[in-house]
């Protein structure tokens, strides 16, 4: 494998939210436009400013991105539609690095936001995948609950998990989002809840689950000699990776695409995860956040429940994990779920999170993980994002 040019002369600015709501009646375009908008504020943009664009969405159909040019007034010169669910955050911000530095863009927009009526999540799951429609769904079967309750009762058996290993995740990311004004959870969760929480697909319960939201997140992607002319704050990129439908071959997913290229992910950015002051991971179940800490190299594969028995999860432990509350608690708002650790890992390292700021937080490992066909999540992607010394 031929080594990756660095990403050296890109700057990440600006992180924008907006904030979640359980249910609402606006469209996509309405959420995606409001997360832009406050993003170009931030930085002190207008829309004529920008000319490079990627969105991702679930429920923007019948447009893409080409549409949302029109619909938001915009001109570009390079457009990305990026269709990759809890992946495409890493995945949008990669490829518009290389847009900035090939001189194909100046500024990029990055963007990812879904509507949430009433019967979007259940419309959304039913054409989902044409995989699942196919093989699970015509008996009775299907459903990401469904799904990751065989993953999870697998790595159970296989490596001795218990519920409670899994509960530590959810229980800490709870705690964070406590701090966080823009999570959809506002009430503690103690472990005993966790435990007691009533089942929805054995052994996944209550709060293993996501809360679908309506909601949306932004950032611009930027040469450092523009954000630096702006006076902007802002984060580079050490090394990004994607992978696709890695190890077919494994009967059930104990592993993403992250084990075939996270050597050169910390080579690129020449650091190991000893040297990361936070992580933040894709987690629709907190099975799969477990999953990741053994990819990307934070312990060995089945080492993941004494991993997070070991280790505190929190903002102020030794080991801060998805410090806003991550989907499982500050929800997710569909494509934008792909974008949340990523906009959370930005405000970390320009030191402008807040009431969720990690001390002295200067390096962090973001991962995505996506596209859950009938039996699988297909994408998955990784950065590593830094801050001024």
């Amino acid at each position: 494998m031929s080594k990756r040019a660095s990403y050296d002369g890109v700057a990440i600015v600006a992180p924008f939210t907006q904030p979640y709501e359980r249910y609402s009646t606006q469209t996509a375009h309405w959420w995606i436009a409001r997360a832009l908008r406050g993003s170009l504020d931030a930085a002190g943009l207008k829309p004529q400013d920008v000319d490079g664009f990627t969105v991702s969405s679930f429920t923007l159909f019948p447009d893409t991105a080409v549409g949302l040019t029109q619909h938001l007034g915009l001109c570009v010169r390079w457009l990305d539609n990026v269709p990759m669910g809890g992946a495409s955050g890493v995945i949008a911000l990669r490829r518009a690095a290389r847009a900035v530095q090939a001189g194909d863009a100046s500024i990029v927009a990055c963007c990812a936001g879904d509507a949430n009526h009433v019967e979007t999540f259940r419309l959304l799951l039913g054409g989902f995948s044409r995989f699942a429609l196919d093989a699970s769904y015509a008996y009775g079967f299907g459903g990401p609950n469904a799904n990751f309750a065989l993953l999870m009762d697998r790595y159970m058996q296989d490596y001795g998990a218990t519920r409670e290993d899994f509960g530590r995740i959810a229980v800490s990311q709870r705690e964070n989002a406590l701090k966080n004004p823009h999570a959809v959870m506002k009430k503690p969760l103690t472990l005993e809840q966790y435990m007691s929480a009533r089942p929805i697909a054995d052994p996944v319960c209550l709060f293993d689950c996501v809360m679908p939201v309506a909601g949306s997140e932004a950032f611009l992607v930027m040469s450092v000699e523009e954000a630096e002319k702006r006076g902007l704050p802002y984060a580079t990129l050490s090394g990004a990776i994607e992978r696709h439908n890695a190890h077919s071959e494994d009967p059930i997913q104990m592993r993403g695409g992250w084990t075939v290229d996270i050597g050169e992910l910390y080579g690129m950015a020449d650091c190991t995860p000893q040297d990361m002051d936070l992580v933040q991971t894709y987690d629709d179940y907190p099975v799969i956040s477990m999953m990741q800490m053994e990819d990307l190299g934070f312990c060995a594969k089945g080492e993941g429940p004494q991993f997070v028995r070991d280790h505190d999860l929190t903002i102020s432990g030794d080991f801060p994990h998805n410090t806003s509350g991550g989907q499982l608690s500050a929800g997710q708002a569909g494509a934008a779920g792909g974008f949340i650790g990523l906009v959370e890992a930005i405000r970390q390292v320009t030191q402008t999170a807040g009431p969720t700021q990690v001390k002295d937080a200067r390096r962090a490992l973001v991962s995505g993980f996506g596209m859950i066909n009938y039996d699988r999540g297909v994408c998955s992607s990784a950065a590593i994002l830094e801050g001024k010394a």
